[in-house]
């Protein structure tokens, strides 16, 4: 535990360490020390910012270039106060800057000070600090959409709560970091003014002090000090570049899977085209009198020779080796089907065409099988049923970017997507610069949207759009299908599956119940018809409590399913009432009594015969509420009386399925009723 503490204290011993040297005079031989542990500090960062893949691996740079620059200016004062108290020496270091630079010519050694000042100043640290201030602002602006594709994924079933947990914190982090880069870069300026004027100091204090030793003439004085302020300064500057130059190296780093040397390499060396035309044109320059021909004739030729084998790579070993070996291979001998086999149908099967192969395969990288458990997962939690396995097969039939899905052997829906692009979407509603693409539609929800390319997604991101992977674009129009399908999927097995599972919990209550009260087939047609009007099923127990209570009374089926909603109305209420209150629009006594009078009773049921008159007036006044709510931006409810409810639900579904009908029983006395409109 002590040394845990120490561990975490050593920072705050370093930084009064630096406070300290600002302070405390320090001996030639410990500058020295000190000035080249400053230059490594300097490689490292360097180095470290070359080497990481995203910006938020090096999370830590804008903590370090401050405490990098306060130790640098405290080298600054203490060799300073060397060279104005020690008669111009301050340490082997500072000496050596300047000896090498200066080279007996002061004014060259200031000419290429000032230089170093004025390309860390004004190139590096001015880009740095722009490139800084713009990724925060487009970050900030960001947030909300990069927050609503988490969430859609989280929704999706495509991650769980903790994934989305961790990329909710690297989206914050990622303003937090490009935000204290933004002040950080400040810094750097502050530190290259500094320098300048510490030079100007060490320079004009240093003639005072020599001139009034009288020990030196003004030209032995000039040559002493100029030499000890060039090298003090580039001693100081020299590390200072390197940090600076990691800061803009940080900041204009996008994220990717290799470091900045693969990135760098496959990017600029890729097109065989540009390193011939480049090597051309070398060598017709060599033609120009007055040109150095033997250098750009070996330079343009060595660029021709290598855009010559980038555009014809061989075949390595071990892939031609084994196109032979298939070549040879036998073909295996054709297994006959089973007849039965051929009779089977797939409760739900994905086809694809063969440009969306890639998304399936997992050996090239594919995650759309993986995607799959979570989707089952997702529909447990929120349905409360167990999906069918997904056949996925391609189907040559289809367009290489097409895909179909299929339930029981018939096509359902269909969509489209380009397994080499992201699906952006303008969820923001984002106004002004735009990103190019495609134009197309989600398939899951019919929203408009673009195909983008990868390198465009951070640019997107950045507007204000939603990227969205392929396979991601599949599995949510998946997801969907499944959700308004689900109670096809739901059979006598499955119902006999579920309600096995509940015995091993409540197996009285299962025993009493079915098949006592109510058959396996009657549980299922009220299960199914829960989930036909997105009701969850997932409290069977409370179902099958409810068909306890009023199987033998109610025979039919519908008003069976009523009495079922009234016991689940807690469900129901929280699904459709936001916070405790709920928009509805209301049915009046006069359509009430008009449906209920159409109402025909018989022995296998009751059922609705209206006459197509009515019928239509009923829809067209539902059609022109709804649409005077949506224009307000709200999305009601109908409600009516628990007699009328599945009558009218019928009916609306002829308009739109969508539609949500509830009665008066469904909802929690504590709810607070909006009307927002009247039939």
């Amino acid at each position: 535990m002590k040394k845990l503490r120490l561990r975490e204290s050593t920072i705050g011993f370093l930084v009064i360490g630096i406070i300290c040297i600002i302070v405390i005079p320090l001996p030639p031989a410990l500058l020295d020390f000190m000035l080249i542990v400053n230059i490594a500090l300097g490689l490292t960062v360097l180095l470290t910012a070359l080497y990481i893949k995203e910006p938020l691996q090096f999370s830590s740079f804008p903590t370090l270039l401050l405490i990098a620059t306060l130790f640098r200016l405290a080298l600054n004062i203490s060799s300073t106060r060397l060279i104005l108290s020690n008669g111009g020496e301050a340490g082997q270091v500072i000496k050596a800057f300047g000896t090498f630079v200066v080279r007996g010519n002061v004014v060259v050694g200031l000419i290429i000070f000032l230089i170093i000042v004025v390309i860390q100043f004004i190139v590096i640290t001015k880009g740095s600090e722009r490139v800084s201030e713009v990724s925060a602002r487009f970050t900030l602006d960001s947030m909300p959409g990069k927050q609503m594709a988490i969430d859609a994924d989280l929704n999706a079933g495509l991650i769980d709560e903790q994934q989305a947990r961790a990329r909710r914190s690297k989206v914050e982090n990622e303003a937090n970091f490009y935000g204290a880069m933004d002040g950080a870069s400040k810094f750097v300026k502050g530190d290259a003014i500094a320098g300048i004027v510490i030079t100007l100091i060490n320079l004009i204090g240093g003639a005072i002090v020599g001139m009034l030793s009288g020990k030196m003439d003004l030209g032995k004085v000039m040559e002493v000090y100029s030499l000890a302020t060039v090298g003090d300064g580039l001693s100081s500057q020299i590390p200072a570049l390197l940090i600076s130059t990691a800061a803009g190296i940080v900041t204009t780093r996008s994220a990717s899977e290799d470091g900045l040397n693969r990135d760098m390499a496959r990017q600029l060396f890729s097109q065989s085209t540009v390193m011939m035309t480049g090597g051309a044109s070398l060598i017709l320059l060599s033609l120009v009198p007055g040109f150095p021909k033997l250098t750009l004739i070996a330079i343009g030729a060595s660029m021709l020779l290598l855009g010559y084998r980038m555009s014809a790579p061989p075949v390595p070993a071990a892939q031609a080796a084994e196109r032979v070996a298939a070549s040879e291979a036998p073909e295996p001998a054709p297994r006959p089907a089973s007849v039965t086999e051929l009779l089977h149908v797939d409760p739900i099967a994905l086809e694809f065409g063969y440009s969306l192969i890639p998304l399936v395969d997992e050996q090239r990288g594919g995650d759309l099988l993986g995607r799959m458990a979570m989707i089952r997962q997702q529909c447990a939690v929120e349905l409360g049923i167990v999906i069918p396995v997904v056949r996925f097969r391609d189907n040559l039939s289809l367009r290489p970017d097409e895909y179909v899905i299929k339930m029981s052997g018939i096509e359902v829906e269909r969509g489209e997507v380009l397994a080499d692009r992201l699906l952006a979407m303008n969820a923001m509603d984002a106004q002004g610069e735009d990103v190019e693409g495609i134009e197309t539609r989600d398939p899951a929800f019919g929203m408009p949207a673009k195909w983008i390319r990868a390198e465009d997604r951070d640019r997107a991101e950045m507007i204000g759009y939603t990227v969205i992977v392929p396979s991601s674009v599949i599995a949510t129009h998946l997801t969907e299908v499944i959700k308004r399908h689900s109670h096809e999927l739901l059979g006598r097995q499955e119902v006999k599956t579920l309600l096995d599972t509940l015995k091993e919990k409540a197996p009285v209550l299962v025993d009493e119940v079915v098949p006592g009260v109510v058959s396996i087939g009657k549980v299922q047609k009220v299960l199914a018809g829960l989930l036909r009007e997105g009701i969850p099923v997932r409290n069977l127990a409370a179902i099958l409590e409810a068909l306890g209570d009023y199987g033998k009374i109610i025979r039919d089926e519908k008003l069976l399913i009523e009495a079922v909603r009234q016991s689940l109305r807690r469900e129901i209420t929280s699904r459709f009432a936001k916070d405790g209150r709920i928009d509805v629009v209301t049915v009046p006594p006069d359509i009430e009594e008009q449906i209920l009078s159409g109402v025909r009773k018989t022995d296998a049921g009751n059922y609705l015969s209206l006459d197509p008159e009515s019928i239509r007036r009923i829809m067209t006044r539902m059609n022109e509420e709804l649409r005077k709510a949506a224009d307000l931006g709200i999305e009601p409810v109908i409600i009516s009386s628990p007699g009328v409810r599945m009558y009218l639900k019928e009916i609306s579904a002829r308009i739109r399925p969508d539609i949500d009908v509830l009665s008066y029983n469904d909802l929690e006395n504590t709810v607070s009723i909006q009307v927002v409109g009247s039939l």
